[in-house]
Order: C-alpha cells, then sequence, then structure tokens
C-alpha cells in the first residue's frame, strides 16, 4: 500500500485501537504465486512485546492450507472512507478518494488444539 508520508501513522496504540474497531479483516496468501483471500474477523492480540492476530477459518476453505507454506501472510483492515470532491477544496484540485486502512505483514501458524483449548483464541 503506497502512503505519502505525511499520513503514515507509526502510533502502535492508534494502529491497535482501529484494528479493534475495524477487526473484519482480509487475509491475503499465495498458492503457486496466485494470490488467494478469504475475509473473516480477526483480532490483534498482544502478548508480552508481542503481536498477533488470530482468527478462525472454515476447515472447507482450501486457503487454511496456505498458511502455513507462504513466507508472507498480509492481514488487511479498512475503516471509513469516501469521495472527495474537487469542489470541496478553496483552490484547483483533483478530487480524490479517503480512506484508512492497516496491512500487517508476517508469517502465520495454525493453532493445534491444545492450544486451542487453552484459550490463545
Amino acid at each position: 500500500m503506497y502512503i505519502p508520508k505525511y499520513f503514515k501513522v507509526t502510533d502502535i496504540d492508534e494502529i491497535r485501537e482501529f484494528v479493534q474497531m475495524n477487526s473484519f479483516g482480509t487475509i491475503v496468501t499465495t498458492k503457486q504465486g496466485k494470490p488467494i483471500a478469504t475475509h473473516l474477523p480477526l483480532e490483534l492480540n498482544k502478548e508480552g512485546d508481542n503481536y498477533y492476530i488470530t482468527g478462525y477459518m472454515a476447515y472447507g476453505n482450501p486457503q487454511w492450507r496456505t498458511l502455513e507454506t507462504c513466507e508472507d501472510v498480509l492481514v488487511m483492515y479498512q475503516g471509513p472512507h469516501a469521495y472527495i470532491s474537487s469542489s470541496w477544496y478553496g483552490h484547483e484540485n483533483v478530487p480524490t478518494w479517503n480512506y484508512q486502512a492497516v496491512h500487517v505483514y508476517g508469517t502465520a501458524s495454525i493453532l493445534n488444539e491444545e492450544e486451542l483449548q487453552q484459550g490463545l483464541i
């Protein structure tokens, strides 16, 4: 995602709050170079200094088989968005689309039954 410097947010508390308020995310992996995406409720958690994302994916969804084989997984959270007309400006300008989004990159793992019972999700 392209982010101009003046729009980039690096405050982890602000990012965490955004994700909590917009927790219906999109997880993207690849299979043989082809992107696969699934829309899921995905929760951002913190344990010590580490952050991790948890969620449930249906066993019938073939994407789960790619989770541990992909080197990089992308999770996207989208917030509010709206069209901004050029007529809103007091000077000549082009129209644009204003939006908020967070992209999180990392590796994925599948929890085993014992981990699920320990309440990690």
